[in-house]
């Protein structure tokens, strides 16, 4: 093997390598896109679904789903939460039902796996979780007397009430708005006698006439359970079946009239993709239950394979989410500090620009608060825009990408976003701040914490309210501070308001190690990159006793070899959990940072990036690791295009600051970021410099001998 130059004058290489391989995954559009990877759920249920509305797959596609079920099956038979987490009694089984729907014979190797390990489970299928009691119960595979009860009724509750549906998490509150629908009509999918019949014995150890199902309510598999049902929860889970004794059939018939106008209208105003695939597979089971041959049917079936994903290795799936608008913002943002030559930049940054401009929801959604939903005018989405659920972390993101492309300076670059659409896009941020100074993602928080005591999700934690995040707080910050170096606050003063709640936020949140706990990412790692990064966008010097803090816990954090590593259950447990390897997208979050904080010659700084540069591909990339993304706390993601572009957005800042520094690793032709400084929004801070004495007392003890955990 070819020895590597020494370190740092390897830096230089590695950042022109990862830049031309950042721009070759540049799609046709001028979007960059990976995919985030969770479970097999989502593609169990599109199978499902299709049986039911009679849509089955092609033959050809079958066997490309049945590769993808084959490719993420444990050794042990199981399914999993997430590419690293054991089995679930609630994957495994809709896997198995998925399976034998695509045609797969019980006697199956796939499948006699999956059963031995269900049948080993305590209380197997019967103890499986709420939501796989409901999909069970829609198959004719498990009785609607085991399903606690979702009456569609809790729709029709007075607004004002603190628990009505509409205050809940905007994920949270569509599902159960199709789950509601399904379970008042007792809607059931025709399958024919034999198949089900054959599934039924599969599924139980016992014959499925002498189950008692409504027993069977409140077990649960001890595999599946994050958050146990409270008490709380118990009493209402009584009260509602009480209901469903007596309830009046009118009030029925009104309440499934209330649920289905709101069905209809997310399917029409997200272009019938829905804010997820979840929901958009529910209603269309929704749609089919009301009418078969129902107008909406058709779109909605189609909107579902927007979120598809499919490739040879690993087949048919379907994803989350799709993130184009995110990993093209975050992109955009890294090639301004790159060692670009013009004829390198100008059409990959044009086309970044005109993807995002054209991503920006440029209209109103209709009669939105008889949706429940707040204003969308100037947001973007985690996606192209489609389906018109934008979030405050993904505009700012993108209204910091388009406002760095303002410092190109090369004739015929691109052309700057119009100003009145900056304007709709900052008022759309600002619409998402909450009363803490913390912002939320789709919409402002609607309802107290305590509302998490009846979260009826078993396997899912704080998934009940919007709240305040760290990292979208964060994402808002750094774009409104950039957004006051280009124009004028509003009338009011409502940014430099917003910036300073939003600075005390980010202040109370930061524990005593300095760290920052997480949402979504993983997890104190990524949350205390995204607060160091919008607190110093915002002004604050790195001379400040918070960012010292953080700057002195990453430092505690290296591993011997020189990189950072996280494991995940550090979001399971609330605490910093070592990874037993160190990280590419870790060790990346924890040098942007850093670069942030001090000289890019720090000891610390110097052995993260010639561990990251030692590992870097021939491609230009780097190798996939582990998980690095979460959400609802046990729901771990696999953001593909991390392990690219962050290591490549951190190269790409060491080598500009230390040619920036005097002392180049290698001549740069062209950088569009032309400040000495890792902070380019506020001239005052220039004043940090002199604070580096303070820094490098304060955390230079830990650069001598790193704490391992």
């Amino acid at each position: 093997m070819k020895t590597p130059p020494p370190f740092p004058g390897r830096a230089w290489d590695c950042s022109r390598r990862a830049l031309r391989r950042v721009l070759e995954l540049q799609g046709a559009g001028g979007e960059w896109e990976g995919e985030m990877v969770w479970s097999t759920m989502i593609l169990a249920q599109a199978v499902i679904v299709r049986t039911a509305v009679r849509r089955p797959y092609r033959e050809v596609e079958k066997r490309r789903i049945v590769k993808h079920f084959e490719c993420h099956q444990l050794s042990d038979g199981s399914w999993g939460m997430h590419l690293e987490s054991p089995g679930y009694v609630f994957f495994t089984t809709l896997a198995y039902v998925a399976l034998r729907l695509l045609g797969l014979p019980g006697e199956a190797p796939m499948l006699a796996k999956a059963r031995r390990w269900l049948r080993a489970q305590t209380g197997g299928v019967q103890a499986i979780p709420s939501w796989g009691k409901f999909w069970l119960a829609l198959l004719g595979l498990y009785e609607y007397a085991g399903v606690n009860a979702i009456p569609p009724e809790i729709f029709q509750l007075p607004e004002w009430l603190p628990f009505h549906p509409r205050r809940y998490y905007c994920h949270t509150r569509l599902v159960y708005l199709g789950m509601a629908f399904l379970y008042g009509k007792r809607f059931r999918i025709e399958l024919p006698d034999s198949l089900r019949d054959a599934l039924r014995g599969e599924l139980y150890d016992e014959p499925y006439d002498a189950i008692d199902f409504s027993a069977l309510r409140n077990v649960l598999a001890p595999s599946d359970v994050y958050v146990p049902v409270s008490l709380p929860l118990r009493c209402i889970y009584n009260l509602l079946a009480i209901h469903e004794r007596w309830h009046s059939p009118a009030r029925r018939r009104q309440a499934l009239r209330t649920c289905f106008e709101h069905i209809l209208y997310e399917q029409r105003t997200s272009n019938y993709q829905s804010i997820s695939p979840v929901t958009g597979l529910l209603n269309c089971l929704a749609l089919f239950a009301e009418d078969p041959e129902h107008a909406d049917l058709a779109p909605s079936i189609k909107g579902i394979e927007a979120w598809r994903w499919e490739d040879e290795v690993e087949g048919i799936r379907y994803a989350g989410a799709r993130s184009s608008s995110w990993d093209t913002a975050l992109i955009a943002q890294a090639l301004t500090e790159a060692p670009m030559s013009p004829e390198d930049s100008v059409r990959p940054l044009h086309r970044a620009q005109t993807f995002l401009q054209a991503a920006q929801l440029k209209e109103e959604l209709p009669d939105y608060r008889a949706g429940w939903r707040d204003t969308a005018l100037g947001g973007w989405c985690f996606s192209d825009g489609r389906h018109r659920w934008p979030v405050s972390d993904c505009t700012a993101e993108a209204v910091s990408a388009l406002l760095a492309l303002h410092k190109y300076p090369e004739p015929g670059g691109v052309t700057p976003i119009a100003p009145e659409r900056l304007y709709q896009a900052v008022t759309f941020i600002l619409s998402r701040q909450n009363g803490d100074g913390g912002f939320g993602t789709y919409e402002r928080r609607r309802a107290g914490k305590l509302l998490e005591l009846i979260n009826p999700a078993e396997m899912f934690g704080q998934c009940m309210t919007e709240r305040s995040y760290i990292e979208c707080t964060a994402s808002a910050l750094a774009a409104l501070a950039h957004y006051r170096q280009h124009y004028p606050d509003l009338p009011a003063g409502e940014i430099d308001r917003a910036v300073r709640r939003s600075v005390a936020f980010l202040r109370r949140c930061q524990l005593d190690d300095g760290s920052y706990p997480g949402f979504w990412g993983i997890n104190y790692t990524y949350a205390t990159y995204h607060a160091t990064r919008g607190l110093r966008t915002a002004g604050v010097p790195a001379s400040d006793p918070a960012l010292q803090a953080a700057a002195a816990w990453f430092i505690s954090k290296q591993r011997r070899d020189g990189g950072w590593g996280e494991h995940y259950a550090s979001c399971l447990e609330g605490r910093y959990i070592e990874h037993s390897e160190s990280q590419m997208v870790m060790t990346s979050w924890a040098l942007l940072d850093l670069l942030e904080l001090l000289p890019p010659r720090s000891a610390a700084i110097e052995r993260g990036f010639e561990w990251l540069t030692l590992r870097q591909q021939e491609d230009g990339g780097w190798p996939r690791q582990a998980v690095n993304g979460v959400f609802f706390g046990t729901a771990m993601l696999d953001y593909r295009l991390y392990h690219t572009y962050f290591p490549a957005w951190a190269l790409f800042r060491y080598t500009r600051l230390r040619a920036a520094e005097g002392n180049s690793v290698s001549p740069v032709r062209h950088s569009f970021v032309q400040s000495t400084l890792p902070y380019q929004v506020c001239p005052r801070v220039a004043i940090w410099v002199g604070g580096f004495g303070k820094v490098a007392q304060r955390v230079q003890p830990a650069l001598a001998v790193p704490q391992i955990n």
